[in-house]
């Protein structure tokens, strides 16, 4: 029989060793600043757009970790919105992407205000504005109950289904929040705050204390934890864009070592390793910043319709795949023959040009901005 790290009889004392954990630490810590410091070079408007990116990418990216597919305009215009950025035309959101944007904004915005269990219910019942997960009526903005049974991990058809891991029993988790919030909460001498926000990850993963949505919560306890390691509000990478590039070997090191005992350095050394890699990736972000700046900036004195700066804001914002008159006119919900006049008019000017394929495939690209 299987024996989870929330069964020893040491749980939770976590330790880990500091040594093998120095170098991947101070290397995260060199990339933070070195960060922190090219972003404040910016200015309050780029920073701001560049936030917008990165907090954009990490809600999508943290509920399409859990298989959710959120639409990413309606996330962009939800954070737009409430973070007071222009992007011109926003678009309606649904509850359930507001729900979402908020609990991120929360835990980031107020990432220097105490974890208690009231925020906690405040995040889940936002993540599940209409108390159901898919089909199933659940717990929602409550800790699970012993009605909805053992709470488990599981893959697999009926029959033949595998239990990654059990969580606490119900009975037990007003005690395990309570040690939980505590440490959060406390000041935890000696530990470094990077560490401490994998630690965290973890230890409310294994928890486990809602019926449904804890890897986000848990992931925006860990941004509220980063956010804390650089007392500041604004994001310019996102963990769970890493993390959803990286899903199976996240998957598999939190069941190793719920499986293992409470030496927890490899899950550290996993965390950290991954969120380098996020901190690395803020290069695309601020390369987008810059270069949508420098479009704008280069094309001043210019006048353009709604619809040409809202393509062309999307274009410069990372639209996936090709430019193409239907995929404008679907984007500035226009007519075909109107997306053709936009399109024709910004070829004149070589603002846009033609990519090299032709015939029914002619799509379109930025003209290169000095």
């Amino acid at each position: 029989m299987v024996t989870y790290i929330h069964q020893l009889a040491d749980w939770p004392k976590f330790r880990w060793n500091s040594q093998n954990l120095a170098d991947r630490l101070a290397s995260v810590r060199h990339r933070q600043g070195r960060l922190i410091g090219r972003m404040e070079g910016l200015g309050l408007r780029l920073r701001a757009e560049a936030t917008l990116q990165a907090l954009t990418e990490e809600v999508v990216k943290t509920s399409e970790i859990e298989g959710e597919i959120l639409n990413k305009d309606q996330v962009r215009s939800s954070l737009a919105r409430r973070l007071g950025v222009e992007i011109g035309a926003l678009a309606p959101a649904d509850r359930h992407v507001d729900g979402v944007v908020e609990m991120i904004l929360d835990a980031t915005e107020k990432y220097d205000e105490p974890l208690t269990e009231e925020r906690l219910f405040g995040w889940h019942a936002a993540l599940f504005p209409t108390g159901r997960s898919g089909m199933h009526k659940i717990t929602v903005g409550n800790w699970r109950s012993e009605q909805s049974g053992p709470m488990q991990v599981v893959s697999g058809p009926e029959g033949r289904r595998r239990v990654h891991y059990e969580a606490p029993v119900a009975s037990n988790l007003d005690h395990e929040m309570k040690n939980f919030l505590t440490w959060f909460n406390g000041d935890a001498k000696g530990l470094d705050p990077v560490l401490k926000a994998g630690v965290a990850h973890l230890w409310f993963v294994t928890i486990h204390p809602f019926e449904d949505g804890n890897g986000r919560i848990a992931r925006a306890i860990a941004d509220q934890q980063l956010a804390r390691s650089e007392n500041s509000a604004q994001r310019f990478y996102s963990m769970s864009t890493q993390i959803r590039q990286e899903r199976n070997g996240y998957y598999d090191i939190l069941e190793a070592t719920q499986k293992s005992d409470l030496d927890i350095t490899s899950w550290l050394e996993w965390f950290l390793v991954c969120l380098g890699r996020a901190i690395d990736g803020a290069e695309t972000v601020l390369g987008s910043v810059l270069l949508k700046a420098r479009f704008w900036k280069s094309h001043e004195g210019e006048t353009f319709n709604e619809r040409q700066r809202k393509v062309l804001n999307r274009v410069l914002d990372g639209f996936e795949g090709k430019l193409t008159s239907s995929k404008w006119a679907a984007l500035a919900r226009c007519s075909q023959d109107t997306a053709s006049r936009d399109i024709g008019d910004l070829l004149a000017r070589k603002i846009l040009t033609k990519d090299a394929s032709g015939g029914r495939s002619t799509s379109y690209s930025l003209a290169t901005v000095d």
